[in-house]
This record gives structure tokens, C-alpha cells and sequence, in this order.
């Protein structure tokens, strides 16, 4: 007998208890009476599933959960027998502690003899309970419970294994179930989104005849060489790559579902097919080759190398070649880890793999040995990543630490952008394949040298130092800075000239003095080149040849020409040619013409010319940039650079004409102003300072040398003047950006619905606006995607074009006011007033409009009535005047006449009934109502009718009678208090001729089954109307304060007015472009805890209690949802305090808030599917009885629910890269259990982490633990009961620490290989998102289909912003309209028409495909990329990107709240834009830009901080010129009145007017509230 405990000397047990006492007598017991079995040391992350089982065991059965812990804690000493990992020595003791207590109760409570047959018994038990019974389920959440039983029964089988060591309890029956285990295990892994294990084929999301196609595809592997020991069924293409280059099995497992659904979604966006035959379309496979390999083809040729994207010559391998050829990229990208931010690095990789690949192909076996023909790297698993991958990290590594955290120069250390550049010269190739470890690639900074070296073997930077030095803002803007100097330089020479006349710059004197700019135009270049040589002289190393020669030329040719023109500036040219003297005629004809000068200049400014030239022809400029044609290069190398990026990004003609047109106005203005305000009066000034002197008393203050003369004084006044000069442009940009921007927002119809008011003036015309914008036009029933229902034919009516309009809209604004309700910003009340019928009536001919539109329009339409017209034709008038007052009584008596007809039964009463409805429809239609009904008794059937409705209201049997009575009633009133005639009278007489039972009257509807009621059963859509009933007929109160809340009455308002934008039409769910959020999260708050909303602040005012006061109608609204009175009520039960914490932590800026509203992405899309596939009758039906009836199992609405979810599944994947959630999860921290719980609310949610493993390594003396680092996807398992329902998806090993520069981007590096989809959308924590505008983002995405000949495809698709966090404080509320206004009329202008709008860290959507190719979505560098977002935006442009801004669609985004915090994020911005000055993103777009998109990028970037940097330096340099002025006796000098008569001296004086107009830049905030909000009422 072998047992864990008991009699016996089983040796497992008592070897374990050894190992105990030995690991006890070096440390004492931990005080932890119970542990968290996820909470694990991670050397020991092993044991977790094993405690994970027996917790879920320990229910049914104490002593199996025990012996499962005891083998866990076996193995853990097996796995670190010296306790050298962090926290295992006390977890040991800890867990010694536990089973010492658990022991002796569960060894009481064991039923079979001995652990053995109790392991046994228990096994067979579960066998046949859990899996026998699940293994014919078809459902998604059934199978996934059969995926855990069955890694629950390969645990059990392994307890049981140790528990039965001699092997004598487990039978055959035992062995073969757990044979059959161990290979279900293998197939039934946790899965992603499709799960292609053989026997989900069944679910709907594999039903889709194109995965079965792409599937059919990549499952085809004849001709590939295989080893001959190869015995692995159902393998497919991706397997192959995978064995044969050495790439791990999730990673494999990972990209395997990523192409696939490229493949699917490519293949139905783009390319549907009319049949579903198993094919997939080469089409497809082409154009994601296209997106996938563009930027590698580009590398090719710019190194002038052939690529290594070669096709057989055999048509039937050339589709399984070119799936070849994808999968290895996407494998090669997915393992890279932090090389993903080199994107050249990668080409250079995949250039050699996929020769590699091609030649194994080709000649696929070893003559000699018969085995396949391997590459380089590839004989086991995770070879690829210690061979190729780890290497070059290493080096990336080593880099980062000597920046030393970032405070090393720049220029000591190489970053991700030297490196990835390193792979931009045809040099990169010396680095070999298989890379040589002796490559000067490999080669580090030594800090100390040996002295055996000759030198330093360290490369350096490539192409580029960041040095910091104000001198980096004008070698990068040097344009900019020649254009307002030499512009100085004429202004000044004019106003010194002719009384400062302005036209005096036509006159051949002072033009000739003009012409001087160009001795100063090659001084400014000179300095330029010998900037340049300075400022990358640490970058020698790295460079080309031809690059040094080009920095040498540049200096001698401004050198040259700086000689020439000075030369020939002094002295004339005598016996000129009869052309020059020509040419020299324009200029004037005296004596004292410079004519070699004029010469000299018109040579000089050739280049100039043909860039101007150049500038007017865009697409010839891209194509000399873009050209490799040597004579083209050649002459291009003169002018910038031969570089990789930055080539060909000029815009098309019409922008180009737009942004100059802006730039023309402005600088026309500016300089303008600068003449007339600012040079003139000084040059005046100065003029009669030529003979001022200073007092003799005032000299021992100074020193002699300025008191000799007026140079101090005029420094003193000129200073501030030009410093103004240089910034106002900033002012002016202010300005006109302001202009141009409403302008725009106006003619784009921004702010054409600001309020209510205009909601309801447009609702009118919603449906219409819903059909065009929202919903996909109709198309033949053939040609929709998805599957068809399975639900059995049955008889329904066909609904016109015009009701399918009505119940689509329907459903989707009774989406968007549920969602609104579920917020708790509108109540009950608002929100029934708010809804439309969510069932549709198809005996109603009546738009049924929302009760807000309707109410009191009855009582007032009675008024009407009783007014005493004498025809109808009156009548109508008045009451057709009011649009909804007529819609109302349309829709009541309709109403009516329905429920009637419903509640009468008795044949007589039926009669009776229908006679009256046919008399009242005759008169009408006639037009004789009025005068055949006396309408002074409406009100008394009025109020009968409304007694009905409440009797229909509650639905009481007791009632009946009273049901009754009031029939007999309204009977009354209509035939002796209405009807002029007595028309009822031939209906009421006995059939066998007697006279009429006057006294029998009232025995209608008293009959048995005259009257139905109670109604039985009662169906949502009857409580729905007769709740609709009753709001139109009992509300009186006026309802135009509905919705009362603020914030819901703003995005009603937002909403319908994006409606009448222009936007790209909705496609169908199934043609919509699929797209993945990514949400980046370190230690933020997820949500609040019960202790977080009792903390008190200084003032002791609790969180919750604070929020309460501040969001006073949304917790009104809160305690009417759960149906309580107060705080403590709420607090009453777990379930209600949970709902408390969600409340909280949606009005605060938390994760939770962030994935509720990015979650509406998949209930919009299960909406829109609903919409896309619903039959007529389902359509009639609504989507609310469809979501409803999937969770009845009796209802036949799960097929068509299914489908709508499995179209979500393919089009929307959200994952949260929770950085710390591993290390959160092992040391309990409660932001683990706060992520677990966002998980299991929402099933589709994605987690992934960082996961830092302890691997304890054991070969040596001595255990030595490292760290091993993963990427690593869960999610939540559905309905599961355990503590930590978490499971992992995959698990893809990283060569090291992934964070080596700025965190965020590191962790969004690290996750976007879990994402998914051709667009990618960037998500802050602290944002947030509304139903209403996830509806619109199919319209949104549809952008990067649109075609347009004279525009790049957008790469960054832009939107607004609303910041929610302004209802705060005064000081937030300015904050918010301040970013608010950058993010609306701001980046307005820089998209169109400036084309200068980046990334700025706002939820742009990316084209996936384009950036994962080209660095990812931001830049990792360390400091100098601490504004990691706007470097993407960067990154894009320079590499031929378009950046667009759309404002139909917007997000809600958080911001800092309290001074400290908002001046720590100017703080952080300002210091962001202070790298950017230093980076070689801003100097390439600098000098590649042509002039007018060069000012403004710079004016809206790093030129928009440095200005404000010279309106602080011009206060100080005003105020102590001003002091030096007065220390000078100027006051004395002129006298008081002569200053007061002098209007230059003024105005010098009065510089600091110009600092002060600075105000202007607040400019675009007023004119956007004044765009959107001026007469918005409230």
C-alpha cells in the first residue's frame, strides 16, 4: 500500500520531509496561515496549474486537492533545491506550514483505503463526469470547459502516477483515457480568437467559407522536405517554417491565426467572392505581400541588391511560395522583441531567410547525407532567438547602458535609430550571414581602451549626433532663419533710405544697397556647412566617402562664393559683353553699377531657381528624389543627403497651392507689420541718436567705452524689437490658423447643431441620416455574408425599404440611449422619453418618434379640438402646423384602435367596435369629423382611456370588472355624448326584430370572453407599448430639458450633428476594415477600491462623497438603477458594492472607465452585424429580443447571435499590455484581481504582460538564478469558478529585459504582435468612449479605402478629442478647452491645408501594416524620444506616410486636474519638445520640407516652445534696457516733452506692447468655443 501520509515508508514523502527540515534549519516558519495558489515565487511557476487544480478540487474532495499540494510542493523543491530564487525559501515554509494543517483533516475524511485508490477513484470520477459528458458539446463556452477538464485530468494522472509509485492501482481503462488526455491536451490549447482544433469546425466563426479556404491553403505542404523522422499529422505551411528555421511554438501558434485572419479579412473587404469554393484568391495574398514587403523592396533598391522574393516557375507552388514568404516575415517580426524598432535590421534578416528559404526549395536535399538542406540558423527550437535575435539585442542592450539611464551625452552612445541605420548603407552586408561576432556592428565603446589597440573600434553614430545646442534649431531650420534675417537686413536698408519709404525699394540707389543680402546669404550658408561639420563630426566613422566629400564641398563652395561676391560686390566690370550689359541695363545705367556683381549673383542663385522650379512640379521632385538613375542621384546628392527616408514626401499641386497661399498671407503680413510697427520707427530713432552723448554725472555709473557714444542705447532699444521680430510670426500663425480654421470647421458644418434645440428642429430627418451614414445599402439576400439563419421558415411579412429604415434606425438610437442609461447620465424617465418602440409594429402606418418630440402634444391637440371649428379643413390646418403634434395623434388613435381590438373578443362587441372605427375613418377621410362628432367629449373618453391604460399597466385579475365597466363607459360617452346621429342604434337592436333593450345596455362586454384581461402572457413588446401609451397620453410637463444632464445633452448634440458631416459611407460588417485597440498600463489606477472611495483628503472629504457632490444627477441616477436610497443601502451587499466601485471608477480617469467605452466597439459591431444579416421577421423582432433569446436555450435566435458575434471576433480585437500584471498576479497585489475582473466582464478582452521568470540554473555548483523574460497573452476562461480564471494563449520568449528606453513605447513594442487587423488605434488609460461614436467607426476606417489619385493612402487617421475631466475647477475647465481646441481646430488646420498634423499621442488609428514594417507605432531612444508618440507621426511622414484628421468621430480623453499636475505635464511636453530640437527626425523634415510646409512644422512643434522661450528672454532684456536707458539720462537728453512729441522713441519704448499681444495664442480656444459652443443652450 503507497500513500502520502499514514503507515508505510512511502520513500516520495519522506525524501520531500528531509529536504523540509534541512530548508527549516536555515529559516523560520512565515506567519501565512493560508496562501493564493497563483501567488508563487516565478522560478517556481511550474507548480501553479498544479494548485490551480486543487483548488478547483477541493470542493468534491479535500485529501485529492491535499495530495495535489503536497506534489506540488514536491516538485518545488525539485525545481530549486537551495532556495536561491527570490521569495521560494519563504514561500517553502509557508506552503510546509499548510499541508502540515491540512494533513490530518482531509486524511479523516478520505474515503478509499490508502492515497492511491483514492486518487484512482477520484480520477475515474472526474473522467467520467466531466469529460465523457462534454465531449459532444458544440458550444463556444462548453468546449472551452472541455479544454480545462482535459489539463485537469493530465494533472490528476500525474498526481496519481507519484501518489502510485509501484503502479499497481491504475488499470488499462485508466491508461487509455489518459492516452486519449494527453492528446486532446495537444489539440485543445487555449486559443485566441479561431479555434482551429478539428473539432470546433462546427462553431460559426469557422464556418466562414473563406478561413476554410485560407486554412485549405496553408495545409498545403506537398513538395516541402521534411525530415525523414517527421510524423506530425495535420501540419500546414507555418508549422514547416517553424521546424525548419528554429522559431518557438507560439510564436508560430500566434502568427498562424495573425495570417489567417489577414488573409479572411483581406479576402472579404476587398476581393469577395460570388461562390464559396475552398480557394483563396491570389488577389488577396497579393495585396498583403504588397503592404507587407513595400518597405522592403524600397531597401532593396535603395542598396541597389535583388530581392530575395523569388517564384518558382511552376504556377501550382508559386500560392503556397508566396504564403511561404508572408508566414516568414510575420514569424521573423513577431520573435524580433526590441529589434521591431529597427525596421531596416529586420529587412536585412529576412533578405538572407528568405534565400535561404528559396534555395532549400529549390535543391530541397543533401546529396550526400539525404537530409534537407538547412540554414544558418535552425536546428532546434528557440534557435532563431539565441542566434539571431539575441545577438543583436545584446548589442541594443549593452547601448542603453552606457546612456546610463539617459544621462550620457548622446553622442557616447548609439540608439535604436544608429543601429537600424546602420543597415541603410550597402556596408551592412559585411556583417555576413551567419553574422560574424568580429563585425564592427558587434563592436562596443570601451571605456578604457587597451593599450594594445590602436584605436577605438566602436562605429559611432550613423549619419546623425544629437548634440544639445540651440544651434540644432537653426542648422535644422536654417531656411527659415536666412528668410526673416536677410528680410531684416532689407527692411532695415529701406527705412534707413528715402524717409523709409517702402516704394523707395524700386529706386536703383537703395536697390543696389538691397543686393547686399547676398554677401550675407553666403556668410549664413558658410556657417551652415561648418555647423554641419561640427555638429556631426562624432558620426566620421560611419560615414561614406562620398558624405565627407559633400560636407567639404559645401564649406569651399559658400567659402567660394562669399570671396566671389565680395570680390566683385567692390568692383565694377569694365567692357562688359553686349548681353551682360543687357542684363545690367534692368539694374540702372550709372557709373557706379556693380555689373560682375550682378552676374556673379544671377550664377549664384541658379540652384535657388531650379528649386523654385522644382517646387512647382511635386511629382517631378519625387521622382528625381526617388530615382537611382546615377546622373539623377548624382545631382540630388548636391542638394540633401542620400538617405533612406525622407525621399519623395511632397504633397500634390493643390495642397502644395493651399499651405503657400496660407504661408504667402502671412509672411505678406507679418512683415508688413514688422516694416510699418516695428523697423521703421527704430531706424527714425536711431537717426537722431547719432548725436546723443550721456551725462558726465552718469559716466562713473557706466563704463567710458559706452558712454563715448549711443552703441549702448541703441542695443538697449534694438534688442527686444528684434527678438520680437523673430517670435511675432508665432502670434501671427496664432491668427490665422484661428481664421482658416473656423472658416473650414463652417464650411465643413462644425457647430451646425449646438444644442437641443437644433436636435430636435433636425430629428426629422434622422432615419434618412441613420440609412445614409450608418447603415450599408441594401443588396440582394444572395450576396450577404455570414451564415444563414437556421431557424425553421415560417410565414412573415416583407417590409418595405422605408419600415427596414424605421426598425434599423430604431434599434441603433435605442442603442445609444440604453448606453446613456447603463452610464446613469440619463434616468428612467428620460430614458423612456428618449427610446422609439424597440419592436416594430407593422400594422402601424405612424413614424413612432421618441416621447420627447410627442409629449403634451395630446393635451394640446385636445385643446384644439374643443375650440369649436366648424369644418375640418380648420382643424387640420392648425394642428398639421406642429409636425409632432400631428404624429402624435396619428400614433395614439392608431394605438388605440390596436389595443381595442386586442382586447375585445365577443363577436357582438367585435361588430360594434369595428362599426365605430369604420364611421370615424369614413368622416375622416370624408372631412366630416367634426361636424358628425361633438368634440367637447373628448376629454371624458380621454380620461377613460387613460384609466384603461393603468388597468393595463399593473394587469391585475381583480381588475377585470373595472375593465369591463369602463368599456361599457367609453361605449356610452361615444354614442350619447358624441355621435351626432345615433348610428349605433342598427347594431344594438336583437336580431329577431324585437324592440332594442334600452334597459339591457350595459350588458356588452360583460359577456364570458368579451373582454381579454388579463393580458396573458405578457411579451416585452406589449409592455413596451402600453408604457408608450401612457407617456404620451399622461405626460403634460414640458420635456425640453430632456435629457437634464449636461454631458448626455453634449453627446446627443456631438452626434447629430457628425450625422450631416461628410463621411465615408458604412460598409457591411463583413467588408469593414478589422482593426485592434491597444491600450498601454503600468501601475495606474484600474478602479477604485472600498477602502480608495473612504480615503479622506486634507479638508476630509471622502472620494466617494466628493463625487457624489460633483456628478449629483448621475448618482441619482445610479441609486434609481439598483434600486436604492443612500451610500449605506449600496453598501448592503458584495453585488451592490461592486456596482459602487464601477460608478466611481467611471467618473474618475481609471482602466476601468477606458475599457468600458472601448468595449462599445463590439457591441456596435454586433449591432451593425444584427443589422447586416437580420431577416424581416428578426428585423421586426428587434436586436434586444435576439441578445436576449441566445441566452434562452428554448429560443431558435443562438445561430443568428453566434454569427453576429463571430463577425465581431474577425473585425474588433482590443488588448490592454498590462505590464506589470505578472508580477501583480504573484505578489496578490489587488491591481491583478481589478485586471482579472475587467477580463471576465468582458470575455473578448486581451491582457498581455511582461512575465519575468526566475530560471534557476542547476549545471553548476550551486543553484544561479536569472531572470527569463516573456511575451505573454490571456484572457479570461469563461464560467469559470476559480479564483484566477485566467488562462495563457501564448508565451513567446524575449531575449532579455524588453524595456531598454521609454516605457511606454517599449510596452506597446512588447504587445503588438497579439494584435490584429489592417488599422491599429492607440489608447490612453485615462480615455474613454461612447456608444454613439463606436457606430461611426466603420465610416472612419472606410478612410484608408477611399481612392484618390492626387493624395498618398492615409497612414494616421486622426480625430477630436472631448476632455471630460473640465467639470472639475475652473482651472481644469480652462485646461480642457484648451486641449480641446488643439485637438479640433488646431490640428484642423495642421492636416488641411498645412500637412504638417503628426501623432501626438491622441487615439489615432494607424494603418497596421504600414507601420509594423516601418518601427512600430512610436520610438523607444531614451530621452531623446521622450515624446515617443510624435516620432511615429514623424517616422510616417518621412517614410512617404499621410496624416489626415477627421472630425465626425470622437473619444472621450482625460486630463490633469490640479495645478502641480498640470504644470508637471507642461513640464514633461516642454522638455519632450526640447529632444525633438536635438533629434535627426526634426533636422531630416527640416531640410527635406520644402519652405512654406518647413514653417509650418516648425511654428506648430519645436518653434512654438522656443518662441515662448524668447518671449520670456524679451521681458528681461526689455526691462534691463530700459533701466540701462535711464542710467544714460535719456529722459534728461531729449526733455519730457520732446518724448512725449517723439512717436519712434514711443514706440522703442514701448516694445514690451509687442510681448503682451502674445495673448493672441489663446486665440484658437475662443474661436472654437465660439464655432461650437457661442449659442448653445444649456
Amino acid at each position: 500500500m503507497s500513500s502520502y501520509s499514514g503507515g508505510g515508508d512511502p520513500s516520495l514523502q519522506w525524501r520531500a520531509r528531509r529536504r523540509v527540515l534541512r530548508m527549516q534549519a536555515e529559516g523560520n516558519f512565515g506567519g501565512q496561515s493560508s496562501f493564493d495558489s497563483e501567488v508563487v515565487p516565478s522560478s517556481l511557476a511550474e507548480i501553479a496549474p498544479i494548485l490551480r487544480v486543487a483548488n478547483e478540487v477541493e470542493s468534491s474532495n479535500p485529501r485529492v486537492a491535499y495530495l495535489c499540494r503536497f506534489y506540488a510542493f514536491d516538485k518545488a523543491l525539485r525545481l530549486d533545491p537551495t532556495s536561491s530564487g527570490r521569495g521560494v525559501r519563504q514561500f517553502k515554509t509557508a506552503f510546509l506550514r499548510q499541508l502540515e494543517m491540512e494533513n490530518e483533516p482531509t486524511l479523516m475524511g478520505r474515503r478509499k483505503m490508502n492515497d492511491a485508490r483514492e486518487m484512482v477513484a477520484f480520477y475515474s470520477e472526474y473522467y467520467h463526469k466531466y469529460i465523457n459528458e462534454l465531449e459532444n458539446a458544440a458550444d463556444k463556452d462548453e468546449r472551452a470547459q472541455l479544454r480545462k477538464a482535459y489539463h485537469t485530468a493530465s494533472v490528476l494522472f500525474e498526481v496519481l502516477k507519484a501518489v502510485d509509485v509501484e503502479g499497481t492501482q491504475v488499470d488499462s481503462e485508466i491508461l487509455e483515457g489518459h492516452k486519449k488526455v494527453v492528446e486532446k491536451t495537444r489539440v485543445y490549447v487555449p486559443y485566441n480568437i479561431l479555434p482551429l482544433d478539428p473539432d470546433s469546425v462546427n462553431q460559426a466563426i469557422m464556418m466562414y467559407p473563406e478561413i476554410q479556404a485560407v486554412l485549405f491553403s496553408l495545409r498545403f505542404t506537398e513538395g516541402l522536405p521534411w525530415p525523414k523522422d517527421h510524423g506530425k499529422k495535420d501540419v500546414d505551411i507555418i508549422d514547416w517554417l517553424q521546424y525548419v528555421f528554429g522559431f518557438q511554438k507560439d510564436n508560430a501558434a500566434n502568427q498562424r491565426e495573425h495570417l489567417i485572419l489577414l488573409l479572411v479579412n483581406v479576402h472579404m473587404c476587398r476581393f469577395p467572392k460570388p461562390d464559396e469554393t475552398l480557394k483563396l484568391d491570389d488577389r488577396a495574398l497579393d495585396h498583403i505581400m504588397e503592404k507587407l514587403f513595400h518597405n522592403y523592396k524600397k531597401w532593396c533598391k535603395f542598396l541597389d541588391c535583388k530581392s530575395s522574393l523569388l517564384l518558382p516557375t511552376v504556377q501550382v507552388e508559386v500560392q503556397q511560395r508566396k504564403l511561404m514568404y508572408v508566414g516568414l516575415y510575420l514569424l521573423i517580426w513577431g520573435e524580433a522583441a526590441n529589434l521591431r524598432f529597427m525596421p531596416e535590421c529586420l529587412c536585412y534578416i529576412y533578405h538572407h531567410m528568405a534565400l535561404e528559404l528559396h534555395g532549400m526549395l529549390a535543391g530541397s536535399v543533401n546529396g550526400s547525407g539525404g537530409n534537407i538542406v538547412k540554414p544558418a540558423y535552425g536546428d532546434e527550437e528557440e534557435d532563431f532567438l539565441r542566434k539571431v535575435v539575441t545577438p543583436i539585442y545584446n548589442v541594443i542592450a549593452k547601448e542603453a547602458q552606457n546612456s546610463k539611464n539617459g544621462t550620457s551625452k548622446h553622442s557616447e552612445w548609439r540608439n535604436y535609430d544608429d543601429l537600424n541605420e546602420y543597415f541603410w548603407s550597402i556596408d551592412c552586408f559585411n556583417l555576413g550571414w551567419p553574422m560574424r561576432a568580429d563585425a564592427n556592428f558587434f563592436h562596443l565603446r570601451e571605456k578604457w581602451p587597451s593599450l594594445e589597440k590602436k584605436e577605438d573600434q566602436w562605429i559611432g553614430k550613423s549619419n546623425f549626433v544629437e548634440i544639445r545646442s540651440f544651434w540644432q534649431i537653426f542648422r535644422s531650420f536654417d531656411r527659415m532663419w536666412n528668410f526673416f534675417i536677410l528680410s531684416l537686413q532689407v527692411m532695415i536698408i529701406v527705412a534707413w533710405n528715402d524717409d523709409g519709404n517702402a516704394a523707395a525699394l524700386f529706386t536703383p540707389n537703395v536697390f543696389r544697397k538691397v543686393l547686399s543680402v547676398f554677401i550675407t546669404a553666403p556668410t549664413l550658408k558658410l556657417g551652415q556647412a561648418l555647423l554641419d561639420v561640427v555638429l556631426n563630426w562624432k558620426a566620421q566613422r560611419s560615414m561614406s566617402k562620398f558624405s565627407k566629400l559633400r560636407y567639404i564641398l559645401k564649406i569651399i563652395s559658400a567659402g567660394s562664393w562669399l570671396g566671389i561676391l565680395l570680390t566683385t560686390y567692390a568692383h565694377k566690370w569694365d567692357n562688359a559683353p553686349g548681353f551682360v550689359q543687357t542684363i545690367l541695363s534692368w539694374f540702372g545705367t550709372e557709373e557706379y553699377s556693380p555689373p560682375l556683381f550682378i552676374i556673379a549673383i544671377l550664377i549664384y542663385s541658379l540652384p535657388n531657381m531650379l528649386d523654385a522650379l522644382l517646387f512647382l512640379f511635386p511629382s517631378i521632385r519625387c521622382f528625381l528624389e526617388q530615382s537611382n538613375f546615377k546622373i539623377l542621384k548624382l545631382l540630388m546628392w548636391w542638394f540633401q543627403p542620400h538617405l533612406y527616408v525622407g525621399r519623395g514626401m511632397h504633397e500634390n499641386l493643390f495642397s502644395l497651392f493651399k499651405y503657400s497661399l496660407f504661408w504667402v498671407l502671412l509672411l505678406m503680413t507679418k512683415l508688413v507689420f514688422s516694416f510699418m510697427v516695428e523697423i521703421r520707427p527704430l531706424v527714425d530713432l536711431t537717426k537722431k541718436f547719432e548725436s546723443f552723448r550721456v551725462y558726465n554725472n552718469m559716466s562713473d555709473l557706466l563704463s567710458p567705452e559706452l558712454v563715448e557714444n549711443s552703441f549702448g542705447v541703441l542695443i538697449a532699444v534694438w534688442s527686444p524689437v528684434i527678438l520680437v521680430y523673430f517670435m511675432d510670426t508665432q502670434i501671427w500663425y496664432a491668427i490665422f490658423s484661428s481664421l482658416f480654421g473656423v472658416i473650414y470647421g463652417a464650411f465643413h458644418r462644425q457647430g451646425e447643431i449646438q444644442s437641443l434645440e437644433g436636435v430636435r428642429s433636425h430629428f426629422k430627418s434622422f432615419p434618412g441620416v441613420f440609412s445614409v451614414c450608418l447603415i450599408p445599402e441594401d443588396i440582394n439576400e444572395l450576396e450577404r455574408k455570414g451564415l444563414e439563419s437556421t431557424s425553421p421558415p415560417q410565414d412573415h411579412q416583407v417590409l418595405s425599404n422605408k419600415e427596414k429604415e424605421t426598425a434599423r434606425f430604431a434599434q441603433l438610437w435605442n442603442q445609444i440611449i440604453s448606453s446613456l442609461r447603463e452610464e446613469d447620465l440619463i434616468n428612467n424617465r428620460e430614458m423612456d422619453l428618449l427610446l422609439v418602440p424597440y419592436w416594430a409594429d407593422c400594422e402601424m402606418d405612424v413614424m413612432q418618434w421618441p416621447l420627447m418630440l410627442l409629449s403634451n402634444k395630446m393635451t394640446e391637440a385636445l385643446d384644439m379640438a374643443k375650440g369649436g371649428y366648424s369644418k375640418d379643413e380648420e382643424l387640420k390646418r392648425r394642428l398639421n402646423n406642429d409636425y409632432y403634434m400631428s404624429c402624435a395623434i396619428r400614433e395614439c388613435y392608431a394605438q388605440f384602435r390596436s389595443i381595442i381590438r386586442v382586447l375585445v373578443q365577443g363577436e357582438c362587441e367585435k361588430e360594434i367596435v369595428e362599426f365605430i372605427f369604420n364611421e370615424v375613418d369614413g368622416y375622416i377621410e370624408a372631412g366630416e369629423l367634426v361636424s358628425k362628432f361633438k368634440m367637447s367629449a373628448l376629454d371624458t373618453l380621454y380620461e377613460h382611456f387613460l384609466r384603461l391604460i393603468n388597468y393595463l399597466l399593473e394587469n391585475k385579475q381583480e381588475d377585470a370588472d373595472s375593465v369591463v365597466i369602463l368599456f361599457q363607459d367609453m361605449l356610452e360617452v361615444i354614442r350619447r355624448d358624441m355621435m351626432e346621429d345615433d348610428c349605433l342604434s342598427s347594431i344594438l337592436e336583437p336580431t329577431d326584430g324585437s324592440a332594442p333593450l334600452e334597459q339591457d345596455y350595459r350588458m356588452y362586454f360583460a359577456s364570458e370572453g368579451a373582454i381579454r384581461f388579463p393580458i396573458q402572457p405578457v411579451t416585452e413588446a406589449w409592455q413596451e407599448k402600453i408604457k408608450r401609451l401612457y407617456l404620451l397620453l399622461a405626460t403634460k410637463e414640458s420635456t425640453m430639458d430632456v435629457p437634464s444632464n449636461l454631458e448626455a445633452r453634449r453627446r446627443i448634440s456631438f452626434f447629430s450633428n457628425s450625422l450631416f458631416m461628410e463621411m465615408p459611407p458604412a460598409p457591411e460588417v463583413h467588408k469593414v476594415l478589422p482593426f485592434s485597440i491597444l491600450t498601454t498600463h503600468f501601475k495606474e489606477r484600474i478602479s477604485f477600491s472600498s477602502e480608495d472611495l473612504d480615503i479622506q483628503n486634507e479638508d476630509g472629504v471622502s472620494t466617494i462623497f466628493y463625487l457624489q457632490k460633483i456628478f449629483s444627477d448621475e448618482w441619482n441616477n445610479f441609486l434609481e438603477r439598483v434600486n436604492c436610497r443612500s451610500e449605506e443601502e449600496c453598501r448592503s451587499s458584495d453585488e451592490l458594492e461592486e456596482k459602487l466601485r464601477l460608478w466611481a471608477s467611471c467618473r474618475s480617469q481609471t482602466l476601468t472607465r477606458t475599457v468600458r467605452g472601448m468595449m462599445y466597439h463590439r457591441k456596435a459591431l454586433e449591432l451593425q452585424a444584427f443589422l447586416d444579416m437580420a431577416k424581416d421577421e428578426e428585423l421586426i423582432e428587434g436586436y434586444k429580443a435576439v441578445a436576449l433569446g441566445a441566452k434562452d436555450p428554448s429560443r431558435g435566435d443562438k445561430p443568428l447571435w453566434a454569427q453576429c458575434q463571430a463577425a465581431a471576433d474577425m473585425k474588433f480585437t482590443f488588448v490592454v499590455s498590462c505590464q506589470q500584471y505578472g508580477n501583480d498576479k504573484r505578489a496578490g497585489h489587488p491591481r491583478a484581481q481589478d485586471m482579472l475582473r475587467l477580463m471576465t466582464t468582458y470575455p473578448s478582452m486581451r491582457v498581455a504582460y511582461i512575465d519575468e521568470v526566475e530560471d534557476v540554473n542547476r549545471e553548476r555548483d550551486g543553484s544561479i538564478s536569472q531572470k527569463v523574460y516573456y511575451s505573454t497573452l490571456v484572457k479570461a476562461s469563461p464560467n469559470s469558478m476559480d479564483k484566477w480564471p485566467d488562462q495563457i494563449i501564448y508565451r513567446i520568449k524575449l531575449p532579455g529585459n524588453p524595456t531598454l528606453g521609454e516605457g511606454k513605447a517599449e510596452n506597446q513594442n512588447h504587445a503588438i504582435i497579439f494584435t490584429r487587423g489592417e488599422a491599429l488605434q492607440t489608447i490612453d488609460f485615462n480615455q474613454d468612449n461612447y456608444m454613439e461614436e463606436a457606430l461611426k467607426m466603420r465610416n472612419l476606417l472606410q478612410e484608408f479605402l477611399n481612392e484618390n489619385d492626387d493624395e498618398r493612402h492615409p497612414t494616421i487617421l486622426g480625430h477630436r478629442e472631448h476632455i471630460f475631466t473640465g467639470s472639475v475647477s475652473s482651472l481644469a475647465w480652462f485646461v480642457a478647452n484648451l486641449e480641446t481646441s488643439f485637438s479640433t481646430i488646431g490640428q484642423r488646420v495642421l492636416a488641411n491645408p498645412l500637412k504638417v498634423r503628426f501623432h501626438y499621442g491622441h487615439p489615432d488609428v494607424f494603418d497596421r501594416l504600414f507601420h509594423l514594417t516601418r518601427g512600430g507605432i512610436s520610438k523607444a531612444s531614451k530621452v531623446i524620444n521622450l515624446s515617443r508618440d510624435i516620432f511615429a507621426g514623424f517616422d510616417s511622414t518621412l517614410r512617404e506616410g499621410n496624416v489626415t484628421h477627421h472630425e465626425y468621430i470622437q473619444v472621450g480623453k482625460g486630463r490633469s486636474v490640479g495645478f502641480n499636475e498640470i504644470s508637471s505635464f507642461d513640464s514633461h511636453v516642454a522638455k519632450g519638445n526640447g529632444e525633438q530640437t536635438l533629434s535627426r527626425d526634426v533636422y531630416r523634415l527640416g531640410q527635406r520640407f520644402d519652405f512654406f510646409r518647413m514653417l509650418s512644422f516648425y511654428f506648430t512643434t519645436v518653434g512654438f516652445y522656443f518662441n515662448a522661450l524668447i518671449t520670456e528672454l524679451t521681458v528681461y532684456v526689455f526691462l534691463y534696457g530700459l533701466l540701462y536707458i535711464i542710467l544714460c539720462g535719456l529722459p534728461y537728453e531729449f526733455g519730457p516733452m520732446a518724448i512725449q512729441n517723439n512717436v519712434s522713441l514711443q514706440v522703442a519704448l514701448a516694445s514690451q506692447s509687442f510681448v503682451q499681444i502674445g495673448f493672441l495664442t489663446a486665440l484658437p480656444m475662443l474661436m472654437e468655443i465660439a464655432l461650437e459652443r457661442a449659442s448653445k443652450c444649456h
